[in-house]
């Protein structure tokens, strides 16, 4: 059902693409193409977009479902400290607070 929904989804986009076309350059892309608009393929063009549009009725009343709880989604990555950079990762934290206890007079020594 899923992908009957697709096509019809891709059929409406298409017409109301046509029906664009002809409100802001009256231009009938779809008589154009098939040979005027009582041509039998234009009909055959313009009666799928027209049962498009009866199948996607059922897309306006669907209740989208969430990917879960926005606050739940949102604590999952809190108090997770990310030291990466965008250059590489410095996996050896001490290491580096060490060398940053290191003075010049030590250096010297």
């Amino acid at each position: 059902m899923r992908t009957l929904q697709r096509i019809a989804l891709v059929l409406t986009i298409i017409g109301a693409l046509n029906w664009g076309l002809i409100g802001f350059f009256n231009f009938d892309l779809v008589a154009a193409l098939f040979g005027g608009q009582d041509a039998f393929m234009a009909r055959i063009i313009y009666s799928l977009v027209g049962l498009s549009g009866i199948a996607c009725l059922p897309l306006l009343f669907k209740e989208w479902e969430e990917k879960g709880n926005v606050a739940e989604i949102n604590r999952q990555g809190y108090g997770k400290v990310n030291y990466g950079t965008e250059f590489g990762e410095e996996t050896d934290l001490p290491e580096l607070r060490d060398r940053s206890l290191i003075t010049d007079e030590d250096k010297n020594d």
